[in-house]
């Protein structure tokens, strides 16, 4: 049992157990045990896909959870989500996530949490991205992405199709391909430490090697590998 199980009444959801299984394993690494901070935080998630994430942060305690997404037939799909108390407390844009903080910083938001989940390999813009998001002041910023695996501070650059859901948005009109930029853990700890927050790396070493089949990403020995990890200020 797992807290995505509700997917499988959702049509698009329901015969994909490797969905499934893949969110409820990676919320009881990501959402769970950051519970204490979610309870009553508002919350600003990037890239919001069909509000998954956001729901999960509602449903964990959140008090508000706004979600920026790209694409509005995304976040038209939440609306085959529950909709309970936490999906009352979640509210989906559609816009860019660069100028969606933006608006909001000018227009005074504040946010407690913030979630950069599977966006942050699909841009190439990631100290912009980092600077925006600690202009909040967030408590906390849960990270979770592709690295590269490479030693030293660099950035791999990629290709990928911006017609793909998962994929980047267009960055010029007409675009077949966009140019995204897979960080690894040192650059990304070096933006985060000139930014004045602290990294804190999640253990994920604990899932067994054979209840690894839904998050093999985060094991890769070499190439790149998904990891996650909690930002949070320096005291």
């Amino acid at each position: 049992m797992g807290f995505f199980d509700f997917l499988r009444s959702v049509a698009r959801y329901s015969s994909d157990d490797y969905a499934i299984g893949r969110l409820n394993q990676r919320h009881r690494k990501l959402i769970e045990p950051i519970a204490a901070d979610l309870a009553g935080a508002r919350v600003l998630d990037l890239a919001a896909h069909d509000g998954r994430w956001a729901y999960a942060f509602a449903a964990a305690g959140a008090g508000e959870v706004v979600g920026i997404e790209g694409r509005q037939h995304l976040i038209e799909r939440f609306r085959e989500f529950p909709q309970d108390e936490a999906a009352a407390r979640v509210r989906l844009r559609c816009g860019d996530i660069f100028e969606g903080m933006e608006a909001d910083l000018a227009a005074g938001a504040q946010y407690d949490v913030i979630g950069v989940l599977g966006i942050f390999y699909h841009i190439m813009d990631h100290f912009r991205l980092l600077q925006l998001v600690t202009r909040f002041k967030p408590r906390l910023v849960l990270l979770d992405s592709e690295f590269s695996q490479r030693p030293g501070q660099v950035i791999d650059l990629v290709r990928e199709d911006p017609s793909k859901d998962l994929n980047a948005l267009a960055q010029v009109e007409g675009q077949d391909k966009a140019l995204i930029g897979i960080p690894s853990l040192g650059a990304l700890e070096a933006m985060v430490d000139v930014l004045g927050y602290t990294t804190e790396w999640v253990d994920w070493s604990d899932v067994r090697p054979n209840k690894r089949r839904f998050v093999a990403d985060y094991f890769r020995p070499t190439g790149k590998r998904r990891a996650t990890c909690l930002l949070r200020p320096k005291a």
